[in-house]
């Protein structure tokens, strides 16, 4: 999906085949069970499943001209020397130009090995760029939770040192979670702030700022330009 280029609604005219559109789009959602870097493609084209028009069409064919001069790639799964939790969790706020919702990302690394990720809209408007990231966090260690409980079923001993780390480009919203301050100014998002908090609390998760520059969810969440995407796709796999 070329950067800088926003999907929306009646942009052009509308694509005649609506059956072709969803066939083709539906099986693209299947290939990216182990094609992570077009998840963030794939998600947006999926948004206009009822109504497709001519623009969209044209992003489904390039994701599949992509695809077919990158048929040898996929997910590479290999031995890791350690068992570690590290989750990248990522908002592109009010993306979404129709309604304005921003959009989330995250990507759960186990040892070396990438086993979650996900590039969706969120469910409700984000007020701010913090609010949206802080969201995306909160979705973030839920599924870090989730797969820790999973590893408990299967008996699998997590070797880590310290506790499972949550990364994320934004400031502001790492440092709501360990400062009590900021909770004035961010009612609005109480279940998610004490959802958070309360896991970094119990050292159950560590909060950890990280440079944009090496932000491996940030593909996840907007297009990215043709010379940037080789590193992330390097990154993300």
């Amino acid at each position: 999906m070329a950067s800088g280029l926003s999907l929306t609604r009646g942009s052009t005219a509308v694509f005649p085949d609506e059956v072709l559109y969803r066939t083709v789009v539906g099986s693209l959602q299947y290939v990216t069970i182990t094609r992570p870097d077009i998840c963030f493609a794939v998600n947006k084209v999926c948004q206009f499943m009822q109504t497709p028009y001519i623009e969209h069409w044209k992003v489904v064919k390039r994701i599949l001209r992509y695809l077919a001069g990158s048929i040898n790639h996929g997910l590479i799964l290999c031995l890791s020397p350690t068992t570690s939790l590290v989750a990248f969790c990522d908002a592109d706020w009010a993306a979404d130009k129709d309604d304005r919702k921003s959009m989330t990302g995250y990507c759960i690394y186990f040892g070396s090995n990438l086993v979650l990720w996900s590039s969706k809209n969120q469910c409700t408007v984000s007020r701010s760029s913090t609010e949206a990231e802080y969201r995306s966090m909160a979705s973030t260690v839920a599924e870090l939770l989730w797969l820790q409980s999973l590893h408990s079923e299967l008996h699998i001993k997590l070797v880590v040192v310290g506790v499972p780390y949550v990364l994320c480009d934004k400031l502001s919203a790492v440092m709501i979670t360990t400062n009590p301050v900021l909770y004035a100014r961010t009612k609005h998002l109480e279940l998610d702030l004490h959802f958070v908090r309360e896991r970094a609390i119990r050292k159950e998760i560590r909060v950890q700022h990280i440079p944009s520059t090496s932000h491996v969810a940030d593909g996840l969440t907007k297009a990215i330009s043709c010379l940037g995407f080789p590193l992330f796709k390097e990154q993300l796999c």
